[in-house]
């Protein structure tokens, strides 16, 4: 039995530098909880994606693609999104001057599609990818981190990477095609939403007001002990150097990571409106709410 004014959250951060910096009060129990018993799993983007889609968690990150199909059971928290100018995933080649939409020279004369390599179905890179390359070579769905790899060693011809290939990919010899943000921008003229923090709705107004506080007093407590949440990010993130960490913090942390705000739900609504135009997702139906 839980004890008497405790109210049990299955919660599920992404291993992300942006994530643990920003949730690194709640994990080290350096705010207050507000009566809440976080049970907190630690996965990749796409992981978490899955589980929501098999009701695994009561509150969870989660990329704005999948929540446009989550719409019904789950909603957006105001606080702890990701979203911004210039925060987008990049298309990128094994080799300059090559693009998806052309085949592939092979052996003999042949040809072949590119092999074009993203990180998630539900991904909202993986959504951008669709809506500006639609058609282009042969998607395929891998884990983001295996992404540049394949790349470096000849095993696929594109990648839509995200985090922190965006800080590493030249040390990667590799090729930028096209920042798939600064697509949406040109078309757009708004930030571009990558993802957030969904809450169910049977939680209640109640506890999803309090999740949201919490959330945003650790995310506080991460910006003015900057120093401090070095060994939680460097537990999930062992492969990145210091300011490699710090740069993504503050590329994906900023002031709609605080708040949404009009501009952030006007976003939101804008990909809600792209993706059923194109298909991408299920038309008719509720908005996707934020809290």
């Amino acid at each position: 039995m839980e004890p008497r004014g405790v109210t049990p959250i299955h919660l599920g951060i992404s291993t992300c530098p942006n994530d643990t910096f920003a949730f690194h009060g709640i994990l080290e129990r350096q705010v207050d909880l507000q009566g809440l018993d976080f049970r907190i799993e630690l996965l990749d983007v796409e992981a978490l994606n899955r589980r929501l889609f098999a009701g695994d968690f009561d509150v969870a990150k989660a990329s704005f693609h999948a929540a446009l199909f989550l719409r019904d059971t789950l909603g957006v928290l105001p606080v702890g999104s990701a979203l911004g100018f210039g925060v987008g995933p990049l298309l990128l080649a094994a080799r300059p001057g090559a693009h998806p939409r052309d085949r592939v020279p092979q052996p003999g004369g042949a040809s072949r599609s590119a092999r074009v390599l993203c990180p998630g179905a539900h991904t909202t890179a993986t959504l951008l990818y669709q809506l500006f390359h639609a058609g282009e070579g042969a998607v395929e769905q891998v884990v983001f981190s295996d992404i540049m790899p394949a790349l470096e060693g000849g095993d696929a011809d594109f990648g839509v990477c995200i985090h922190e290939g965006r800080f590493t990919w030249r040390a990667h010899g590799l090729a930028l095609v096209e920042d798939l943000g600064a697509v949406w921008e040109e078309a757009t003229a708004a930030p571009l939403p990558l993802g957030g923090i969904l809450a169910r709705h049977t939680l209640g107004a109640e506890t999803i007001d309090a999740v949201s506080a919490v959330i945003r007093d650790s995310l506080a407590h991460g910006r003015a002990h900057r120093a401090e949440t070095v060994p939680t990010m460097r537990r999930y993130a062992q492969e990145l150097t210091d300011d490699v960490m710090f740069q993504h913090v503050d590329l994906y942390v900023n002031d709609w990571t605080t708040d949404l705000g009009d501009t952030g739900r006007a976003a939101l609504e804008t990909l809600d409106r792209q993706a059923r135009a194109a298909g991408v997702a299920a038309s008719g139906g509720r908005p996707l709410r934020v809290y």
